[in-house]
């Protein structure tokens, strides 16, 4: 039966806001607790990010007190919604093993949302960096097991492959080819506007816990493996930013974003595994509800315009529910591993000029010094002590030049004529 959180009731005001007790919640564990839950909730952590700050923005952009003050009020649950989602982190959890969960979800939700994807630029978006994110995971994971003898295979429950992609070496680009063309929201199906709006706050979360994790780190290889991916992550969430549509003004906007935020917990909260963990994906869903009226009502205020004209139908579409992705995700692998982005589009290394910006651009970054990038560092290092990678991998790499353990290749998807 179809979901339309316009239709459901928003709750008392009274019913938004936490005490101390209740904000504070029971931690998952994170031996016991299923891969999936921790991707949800550092899905959701970065959604109520993403909503926290899109209202500081707004309010800073907005000459109307009430008005503000209705921003403040929604904002005001958000961040107690965020601290409390985010405090189901576990103590003991390390930044290190939360990180292999942080780059799952971006493998497993990227192929989910690449495959259901009705708009051919966004669709190209997603399996671009998909695959920056799968050689991620495996960079990590390699740091995992080297540093603190874990295996990440353990972490993320055998779902995700753990295996090189592009060589995060040629990830490094200029910056005018992370900018993509803005859809155009009015003409984008249902879910389009809702894949775009999560996989860039899903991003963002991740590019904002790198960006301050990295400081933190115990080692300087660790130190400066964040510092690389952090860049990474800068240019996805670039990429994916500009997929918004830069003619939704700030009204309509926020109420894409209650909308969203309502789908995407509606979706937790059917397929969730953890009891406890669910009836927070429930509690928080009824705030959202109340949130997305608030919002609906301030667009009929100040924006003369009903929900109706910026979401025609809210019955939700398909759900947002995670599921292994290997077949597709071994498949992207095998048909764009050497892709590039070229402006506002994507290339086979092999077809940009010799005098492309990108390559300029990696001469730069990487200099003539292989040795020096964190990423590949990180793979010799394991290589020198263990005297191969680490990898778990259901069948052999898909790419025969990356099937070798002892030998990191940082050639693929940067150079032309590789041979694969």
């Amino acid at each position: 039966m179809a979901f339309n959180p316009f239709n459901e009731a928003p709750e008392k005001s009274e019913k938004l806001f936490y005490d101390w007790k209740s904000i504070y919640p029971t931690s998952y564990s994170k031996n016991d607790t299923d891969a999936f839950t921790k991707t949800r909730i550092i899905l959701m952590n970065g959604t109520e990010y993403e909503a926290v700050w899109y209202s500081h923005q707004f309010f800073r952009h907005c000459k109307d007190n009430d008005l503000r003050r209705q921003l403040e009020f929604v904002r005001k649950n958000e961040q107690q919604q965020q601290k409390k989602i985010a405090c189901l982190k576990p103590k003991d959890e390390t930044v290190l093993e939360t990180t292999i969960a942080y780059e799952q979800l971006a493998v497993e939700l990227t192929a989910i949302l690449a495959q259901r994807e009705p708009d051919m630029n966004v669709k190209a978006a997603l399996d671009f960096a998909l695959l920056e994110d799968f050689d991620h995971l495996y960079r990590y994971a390699d740091l995992l097991d080297m540093e603190h003898g874990i295996h990440a295979e353990r972490l993320v429950n055998g779902y995700t492959e753990i295996t090189p992609a592009r060589p995060t070496i040629a990830h490094h680009r200029f910056p005018y080819d992370d900018v993509r063309k803005p859809t155009n929201f009015k003409k984008a199906a249902p879910i389009t506007k809702l894949d775009v709006a999560i996989i860039t706050a899903a991003e963002q979360q991740t590019m904002n816990y790198y960006m301050n994790q990295c400081a933190f780190y115990e080692t300087d290889l660790g130190r400066r493996l964040y510092q690389e991916i952090a860049m990474v992550e800068e240019q996805h969430v670039t990429q994916y930013g500009s997929l918004m549509d830069v003619n939704e003004g700030w009204l309509e906007c926020w109420l894409n974003h209650e909308y969203t935020e309502c789908y995407l917990y509606y979706s937790c909260w059917k397929s969730e595994t953890d009891k406890n963990v669910k009836k927070v994906w429930e509690q928080c869903l009824r705030q959202e509800i109340t949130h997305l009226h608030i919002a609906a009502e301030a667009l009929k205020k100040y924006g003369k315009k009903e929900w109706q004209e910026v979401i025609p139908d809210g019955n939700f579409p398909e759900l947002l529910v995670f599921s292994p992705q290997e077949a597709y995700i071994r498949k992207i692998i095998a048909e764009t591993v050497e892709n590039t982005s070229l402006k506002e589009g994507f290339i086979n290394v092999n077809g940009l000029p010799d005098d492309a910006d990108f390559f300029k651009y990696q001469r730069i970054v990487n200099g003539n010094d292989e040795k020096m990038v964190p990423s590949h560092a990180v793979i010799r290092a394991h290589i020198d002590n263990s005297g191969q990678d680490y990898r778990a991998e259901h069948n052999p790499n898909p790419i025969e030049c990356l099937r070798d353990r002892r030998s990191d290749n940082v050639n693929l998807g940067r150079k032309k004529s590789v041979n694969r």
